[in-house]
């Protein structure tokens, strides 16, 4: 189903999802749907991410096996206790940024910040998001932006996430704030330039997709960077894309981890 946008009350607009994800069990499915209602009853503000919404925004179907749910951090003890309340059974399974809710072996989570923390959902996240109706629900859905930033690090030698990434270019190219992607990659914008090349080696006759003034800036960067001398400071910024595939690195090369001391 090709993606229809129309404008609603005020600023926010609604999608038609272009295709939607598989969901595991008929259980499963009752378990999400009575989830989003009372997702929706409450009086704060959430986002549907993960598998839903790039099913939505590029038609790539697959199977899922839970929701992937966006809040601030502020927000996200009342959710937990919330569905604790209704008898679920409640997870903090990292409080720098992911929470779940179960019912026997179904879940959800619930997402506050992105890589351990380093992104934290902001009132800026909701801005752009426009409104999608899945299982009955009508409900907020992360913005092609945010849903990019959110897959950016994704790179485990189990899971890469940068076909995703490609995908939601070549669709929703137009429908990008590539400024404010920009900004939020500013100290990762190796990471930024590599997924766009990704892009471009992908679909070549799209590059366009691209804005030229973007690829100026990221590529005038790496040529001011190659000028200069190396880090003094041997730092390991993969650990950033995975814990284990790194780990080396730490342990036994004399590199330090992106987020600790070095002295």
């Amino acid at each position: 189903m090709a993606k229809e946008i129309r404008p609603v009350t005020g600023s926010i607009e609604t999608i038609d999802a272009a295709a939607e994800p598989t969901v595991s069990s008929a259980r499963a499915e009752l378990f999400y749907t009575q989830a989003l209602r009372e997702l929706a009853k409450l009086d704060l503000p959430f986002l549907l991410a993960g598998t839903y919404a790039l099913s939505a925004y590029t038609g790539v179907a697959r199977a899922t096996k839970d929701l992937d749910i966006v809040c601030k951090p502020t927000d996200y003890p009342r959710v937990l206790d919330h569905f604790r309340n209704l008898g679920y059974t409640v997870e903090i399974e990292d409080e720098r940024w992911l929470g779940k809710v179960f019912q026997d072996e179904d879940f959800f989570d619930v997402i506050f910040a992105f890589w351990h923390g380093m992104a934290p959902v902001t009132d800026q996240w909701f801005e752009s998001a426009p409104r999608i109706e899945v299982l009955g629900t009508l409900m907020r859905i992360i913005a092609p932006t945010e849903l990019i930033w959110s897959k950016a690090f994704v790179q485990l030698r189990h899971r890469y996430d940068g076909a995703d990434i490609a995908h939601l270019i070549l669709k929703q190219h137009d429908q990008i704030d590539w400024r404010r992607l920009l900004a939020y990659m500013e100290l990762h914008w190796e990471v930024l330039l590599a997924h766009l090349l990704n892009f471009r080696w992908a679909y070549p006759s799209e590059r366009d997709c691209v804005p030229r003034w973007l690829m100026d800036e990221l590529v005038a960067r790496l040529k001011t960077q190659l000028k200069l001398p190396p880090p003094r400071v041997k730092i390991c910024r993969g650990r950033l894309f995975s814990q284990v595939d790194y780990e080396q690195a730490i342990e036994e090369w004399g590199f330090v981890d992106a987020d600790e001391d070095s002295e």
